[in-house]
């Protein structure tokens, strides 16, 4: 039916066309759906491409109340006495004119359903430079007489990751959006995409990958294939999952080159610090593809004011503590390890000292030293030592040495909120720093040009209700607002984007957005969005986003595939 005349253009003294929208009547069994592309003739012989923002129904009659007495006053049994006259308007939105003609378009002219090419063409998918797939695109589902058309959809990668636009932002309800799902599919096709490049050509563009594990296990099976075991059918989930991921062109394979960081754990203790058992980590370690990480005071108390990235310092009291211990002032230029780092704070929380540091009164350093004891303490990655021997390693130390097209995973799941932020912090510093060239000229240092770094719930370090302050708040901010030119990228998810720091968000080239509810949609982010799309965000299903992107001549409604690596229930 594509290419059939299925409705005409409607210019009316109330509701005139424009330049950037029009309206047409169509017969009102069709069934057509937001997101759908119609052809329009034009002047010149041309040919203008529409985006269907929304559709109603309209009958002759004045008013509800004409419906009503025409029912025989409201009797629902009634046949309808005065035959009603109704049709179906669609308002869409003017995305291209295959001649560059943007007059409005003129009253009458024929609409038709586009074709698979045209739909390309109207979209701008049909030229797209260094193509990245981002899942794909189905129209005319359920149209009378129509055959379902099925697209992949390509991003071009230097949008998404550099160096012309950087940056992804996923947002929707948890488990109802499958925003780490989605997440992990656009990381597979940018690894496929860069494991085929030459790898003699070392001036060509390169990519790793950090990954932060924030629940139970599910990042930690990656390099694994998918045992579809929670379906219904594990069979046919896998032979359905396999063939689109050939038909968008990705291998059906997991992640390559995967390292796994746990932390430190004593096994059968209170202090096992991962969701993996102790079995599971020791066969890991063994097969050279995981280490159990650890802190170690004469290299990591430069991050100290990571510990306080959410907490309120107005004062500054808390940064001038950190500042005095960095500069090894008193006792702290003869600490050595964490635990004669906690005693020389001690010291200075007793009343003895009380008068001695004018410029740090002693109310501050016991406030200092709560929030610090109870870090440090309670978890045993704070250690005296690395044993490399022993599978063991520094988070800065693993990620220094980072090579192209690698996957590191850090598991941070069951560490305590100030721990997440510490060992997060920490990585995003290691990481910019390396790309600053910090490193350079250390052996083994050869990073790649780009570093993709995926985050879960970046409300917890980057919300508009983060302290100011907060030292990992600015680091964020750094990579959103630098990070493009560095060759560091952030992809990052979270419930509500609405709680996200506007300068995150805003400089984010790619945004999706999954099925979120209807609160939400009311929010000044989402000012710029037809409402009739707010409305499908609130009734969108898993595997299913609506995509934004500066490529794209319109928001796009794209599907992708489940997960291809194991997944945990």
């Amino acid at each position: 039916m594509a290419n059939n005349v299925i409705g005409r253009v409607l210019a009316t003294e109330k509701k005139p066309t424009t330049i950037d929208d029009f309206t047409f009547w169509t017969d009102p069994q069709l069934i057509l759906n937001p997101f759908d592309i119609v052809k329009v003739q034009h002047v010149n012989n041309s040919f203008s491409y529409g985006v269907i923002e929304d559709i109603a129904h309209i009958t002759d009659a004045a008013s509800f109340l004409t419906n009503f007495i025409s029912s025989d006053f409201g009797d629902v049994n009634a046949e309808e006495n005065t035959l009603r006259v109704g049709m179906n308007y669609v308002t869409a939105k003017v995305v291209c004119n295959t001649d560059n003609i943007y007059i409005p378009l003129q009253s009458n002219a024929k609409v038709m359903l586009a074709t698979a090419d045209e739909i390309n063409y109207a979209l701008g998918l049909n030229d797209i430079r260094n193509p990245l797939v981002c899942g794909y695109l189905e129209m005319y589902e359920g149209t009378k007489d129509c055959e379902k058309v099925t697209l992949p959809v390509n991003l071009n990668s230097k949008f998404i990751i550099g160096p012309e636009g950087a940056h992804l932002n996923i947002s929707g309800i948890s488990g109802l959006a499958s925003k780490t799902s989605y997440a992990m599919f656009l990381l597979k096709a940018i690894q496929d995409s860069y494991m085929k490049k030459d790898p003699k050509n070392e001036d060509e563009d390169s990519v790793a990958f950090v990954l932060f594990n924030v629940k139970g296990k599910d990042l930690l099976a990656i390099d694994q294939i998918n045992d579809f075991a929670d379906e219904r059918n594990p069979e046919e989930a896998k032979k359905d999952t396999f063939a689109k991921y050939e038909k968008l062109g990705l291998a059906p394979e997991p992640f390559k080159n995967v390292h796994y960081y746990y932390p430190y754990s004593i096994p059968k203790t209170r202090h096992w610090n991962t969701y993996m058992t102790p079995e599971e980590v020791e066969d890991n370690i063994k097969k050279k593809k995981a280490k159990k990480f650890k802190y170690i005071y004469k290299y990591d108390k430069d991050n100290l004011d990571l510990m306080f990235a959410n907490i309120d310092d107005s004062t500054q009291t808390m940064e001038a503590i950190i500042s005095y211990i960095m500069s090894g002032q008193g006792d702290f230029n003869q600490v050595s390890d964490w635990q004669g780092f906690l005693e020389a704070v001690k010291k200075k929380c007793s009343t003895d000292n009380a008068g001695k540091d004018k410029e740090i009164p002693v109310a501050s350093w016991r406030k200092f030293y709560r929030i610090i004891n109870k870090s440090i303490t309670d978890n045993k990655i704070f250690a005296r030592d690395v044993r490399e021997d022993d599978g063991e390693t520094r988070i800065g130390d693993a990620l220094k040495y980072i090579k192209k097209n690698e996957v590191h995973v850090i598991d941070i799941a069951k560490l305590s909120e100030d721990k997440q932020a510490y060992v997060f912090g920490d990585a995003i510093r290691t990481i910019y720093d390396l790309q600053l060239g910090q490193y350079a000229g250390e052996e083994g240092v050869n990073p790649p040009s780009r570093i993709v770094i995926f985050i879960d719930e970046l409300n917890k370090y980057a919300s508009k209700e983060t302290p100011k302050n907060s030292p990992i708040l600015r680091q964020v901010l750094d990579v959103a607002e630098r990070g493009r030119s560095l060759g560091v990228v952030l992809f990052a998810a979270e419930q509500f984007r609405s709680a996200i720091h506007d300068r995150v968000t805003g400089n984010c080239s790619t945004h999706a957005y999954g099925r979120t509810n209807s609160i939400e949609v009311t929010k000044s982010d989402y000012k710029s969005i037809p409402s009739v799309y707010k409305t499908m965000m609130t009734r969108l299903k898993q595997g299913e986003y609506i995509i934004q992107n500066p490529i794209f001549r319109s928001l796009l409604n794209i599907k992708f595939p489940k997960p291809i690596y194991k997944q945990f229930k």
